[in-house]
């Protein structure tokens, strides 16, 4: 948490009671637990466990994974941006030219001979 810059302070916890298998016991305790990190908006619920602490400490780790996971897609994204507008600006290799220029050539050719006929 401390490397991601994520503070206790942004963190909403609530405990609130499970659901699923597990019977009476998960029906009567709060055990899971509800993350929301107010910065950016991601909720984690984790039911992992049947400890509330060790639920705490779960949630936690998957709130850290997926704020981590969203930071390593923009950098990407970002990445793949750069990338596309270098690939876009970069001169054409020689032999491409070329052959662009050929068919040009060709295609002016064949539009030339299009024009009227003059009888001579």
């Amino acid at each position: 948490m401390e490397r991601l810059g994520i503070h206790e302070d942004d963190l909403e916890e609530n405990f609130v009671r499970g659901t699923g298998a597990g019977g009476q016991k998960i029906n009567k305790t709060s055990s899971t637990v509800q993350l929301r990190h107010a910065p950016t908006g991601i909720e984690i619920r984790c039911q992992r466990e049947r400890q509330q602490s060790a639920n705490r400490y779960w949630a936690r780790w998957e709130l850290c994974e997926q704020i981590e996971e969203k930071r390593n897609a923009a950098k990407l994204e970002e990445q793949n941006e750069r990338e596309k507008k270098r690939r876009q600006s970069r001169k054409r290799p020689r032999g491409l030219k070329e052959k662009i220029l050929r068919h040009k050539h060709q295609r002016s050719d064949v539009k030339k001979q299009r024009g009227r006929v003059r009888p001579e």
